[in-house]
């Protein structure tokens, strides 16, 4: 059984961020990638200083290609963590590409799985992901401001998204898809912003070669739009844990200390599997670098910030 100082679970970029840190600190790290990022869908990202407007892809590939320079960082792609225990030493994690066939140990293990995506219900709407339909207001907003612009979504914060996204442009309408995502009194405040909100079901996404040009709805509507966003469901996929149960927030994000730190000692999260959720990459990627530099310092047992 091979033994590492750092088992990071998840090669994005929080995992990525993370093991170069850790590498430059001398330890043995190893990370372990799925390879089945959430953002796979989007051609370019964005907000990221010197890779504004960068695919995700490539920032990966760069990513791995500097990691390589450290010779005791090793990257396991498209390899999955099957189970995960701790023991007086540390933890003991199964891995493999769909069942568990290898052993490995470490001292500590961070977590940076990311989040499973789930879209709402909607017809050919995976036509138009990633090119003219987002998720990120923050990532994406910019390219689209003052355009006309859909929200669809079937989630209770529908209404606050609705009034982020109202930043980029006056002209939007909210889809709830059948759903009473919104209630009467939010429509109200929406439509005093000047946010109008359709509530039939959608029948289907007009457009072509990824750019989406009107929202059919089951009532006979439809309307013409220049792109927009959707509020996905999102879920952490922690199952290998095997028994470990680190403290979660209500919407099943890790809960952790200002550190990385989750209530187990010796596991980290960082990126959007913590609390509070889906993030900007830099972000995710700064989150990496300061538990990086958390996980060194308690491995020599200084309280030390810099």
């Amino acid at each position: 059984m091979t033994d590492y100082d750092v088992l990071v679970v998840g090669g994005g970029p929080a995992g990525l961020s993370a093991a170069l840190n850790l590498g430059r600190s001398l330890a043995r790290v190893l990370v372990v990638d799925a390879d089945r990022p959430r953002n796979a869908a989007t051609l370019n990202s964005h907000g990221f200083l010197t890779r504004d407007g960068v695919p995700p892809f490539e920032l990966r590939r760069i990513a791995r290609e500097e990691l390589a320079a450290y010779p005791d960082v090793e990257i396991r792609s498209r390899v999955r963590v099957g189970s995960l225990t701790r023991t007086d030493a540390g933890y003991v994690a199964g891995i493999g590409r769909r069942e568990p066939s290898e052993q490995v140990s470490a001292r500590s293990v961070l977590l940076a799985t990311g989040l499973r995506e789930t879209l709402p219900d909607v017809p050919n709407l995976r036509d138009f992901y990633g090119m003219s339909l987002f998720s990120c207001a923050a990532c994406d907003a910019w390219e689209l401001r003052g355009r006309s612009l859909a929200l669809i979504g079937e989630s209770r914060d529908l209404a606050d998204r609705a009034r982020l996204i109202g930043h980029w442009t006056p002209q939007l309408t909210v889809f709830t898809n059948g759903s009473d995502a919104v209630t009467t009194a939010e429509e109200a405040e929406l439509a005093a912003a000047g946010v109008s909100v359709a509530r039939s079901p959608i029948a289907e996404l007009v457009g072509d070669r990824g750019r989406v040009r009107a929202v059919r709805t089951a009532d006979g509507g439809e309307h013409a739009i220049d792109g927009g966003f959707v509020r996905p469901e999102w879920e952490a996929d922690l199952s290998f844990l095997s028994g470990l149960l680190p403290e979660r927030d209500g919407a099943g994000h890790l809960l952790t200390d200002r550190s990385g730190r989750t209530s187990i000692p010796g596991l980290y999260a960082a990126g959007d599997v913590a609390a509070p959720g889906p993030q900007q990459l830099i972000v995710a990627a700064g989150a990496g670098a300061r538990v990086a530099a958390v996980i060194t310092h308690d491995r020599i047992g200084v309280a030390t910030t810099h």
